[in-house]
């Protein structure tokens, strides 16, 4: 039986609940629900035009229906009466291809059948500006390695404290807080877990820190690269595979401790790391800061080419530790259900045609990246990624071509908008139009 929403209303105080869901384009959407009403819409979902989101509709199409998650509620930590739900979406009696928590939900049950469990963690960076979001909040936060600066770290205490509290409180096991590579920045870790589980908190992270950064007068943005000379907001994942509480991707025999089912999988996602680029880096401004000039602390930690190596953090993917990977390539502006689902898709290819990574790289690919004219590059603009995407029949496959029609058709028409009154140059000077399509992304 699933929780009766309207009983836990009662035993929480909760008042009112948030049913949300995330559109293609990663933004968060809801409906704010009394508790008097909760039963009917746990029932039957709240109702959405989808046409006035990002989802490919027309005014034409019926009602579609947030149908809340009761095993996803989190009562709001720094305001009680409130409880937030993530929602699948339903239209005419089905449900809707293009809801991104459902395209995720969908990739879990192909892994499923092959008696399979993603688990992953996610690595949000933002940065934290003045209200208007011109410039970084400490004006003393200034040094050109600002990593780990305790006194900049220090001086954000109530807001990080605050933060880190409340995960403590949801039961997410944070253990560690950061200041990240540029000035202003900063990260926050919590335990990893199943795949859907880690994409509902990730989509309430981002939720959380900029309400409370609005709550203590600052803005908080995860926009990929909100100043050129400073290192961008990455959301990098790490990820292992599991079957009967096994990971099946640890290996102690090899060098790297890895398996040859994670060598297919990883294979599959360099295989389509080009195509899927527009997933993992959504934004005109996310290929500012993909193989970006050097920031003024000395490095992007950024990838530009599709490489793969140990603890090694100049390639795409990390192997960190035995038995899990790092994915470096998503950005701050990354939507949360596509990031886990467009891993598992490109992976699963991997598994199912046993895709070769070929050998890891034990080089430093900022400098000597160049000395491998084979290894392919990451895409230069969300142009050139939207038509790698549109060539790439696996994925095509793998996620619905239906859905990945309409991504790239809201995408191009998002890259009209841009071009209209913008020229894209990565050394040009970061445009207003990226500014207010993207700082609250």
């Amino acid at each position: 039986m699933p929780k009766d929403l309207s009983k836990i209303a009662k035993q929480k105080r909760i008042k009112y609940f948030l049913i949300s869901f995330v559109d293609l384009f990663g933004v968060l959407r809801s409906k704010l629900v009394p508790a008097r009403a909760i039963k009917d819409m746990q029932r039957d979902g709240a109702g959405f035009a989808g046409f006035a989101t990002w989802l490919d509709m027309t005014p034409a199409d019926s009602d579609m229906f947030a149908i809340p998650d009761p095993d996803s509620l989190i009562q709001l930590p720094w305001k009680k009466e409130v409880g937030w739900l993530a929602s699948d979406l339903w239209m005419d009696g089905r449900p809707v291809q293009a809801s991104p928590r459902v395209i995720l939900k969908k990739q879990i049950a192909a892994l499923s059948k092959k008696n399979l469990t993603m688990k992953s963690g996610v690595e949000c960076e933002y940065f934290l500006l003045n209200q208007e979001g011109t410039k970084i909040a400490d004006d003393r936060d200034v040094q050109s390695k600002p990593c780990y600066d305790q006194s900049a770290l220090m001086r954000q205490y109530d807001l990080i404290k605050e933060i880190c509290d409340s995960m403590i409180a949801l039961g997410w096991g944070p253990y560690q807080n950061d200041h990240e590579d540029a000035n202003g920045q900063f990260e926050m870790n919590w335990d990893y877990t199943e795949c859907l589980r880690t994409a509902d908190r990730h989509v309430f992270f981002k939720f959380m820190v900029k309400s409370i950064a609005e709550k203590k007068g600052l803005r908080a943005t995860f926009m990929p690269k909100p100043f050129e000379k400073l290192t961008g907001n990455g959301c990098h994942a790490h990820v292992s595979m599991w079957s009967n509480d096994q990971n099946i991707f640890f290996d102690p025999s090899d060098k790297l401790g890895l398996s040859k089912i994670a060598y297919n999988f990883l294979g599959g996602i360099m295989h389509s790391a080009q195509s899927l680029s527009p997933m993992f880096n959504p934004t005109i401004n996310s290929y500012r800061r993909l193989d970006a000039q050097t920031t003024f602390s000395g490095a992007t930690w950024s990838p530009g080419r599709i490489s793969y190596s140990g603890n090694n953090r100049t390639h795409m993917i990390r192997v960190p530790d035995k038995g899990r990977f790092e994915l470096r390539l998503m950005d701050g502006s990354v939507n949360p259900y596509l990031l886990q689902a467009a891993i598992i898709a490109s992976g699963l290819n991997g598994i199912n045609g046993k895709k070769d990574p070929g050998k890891p790289l034990f080089v430093n690919m900022y400098t000597d990246g160049h000395n491998y004219p084979n290894i392919k590059k990451l895409p230069n603009t969300l142009f050139e990624a939207l038509d790698c995407m549109a060539e790439d029949k696996d994925i095509k496959d793998a996620l619905g071509h239906e859905v990945i029609e309409s991504y790239i058709k809201l995408k191009r028409q998002e890259c009209d908008d841009f071009i209209a009154n913008n020229e894209f140059e990565k050394d040009s000077p970061i445009t207003e139009w990226e500014k207010i399509n993207t700082l609250d992304c």
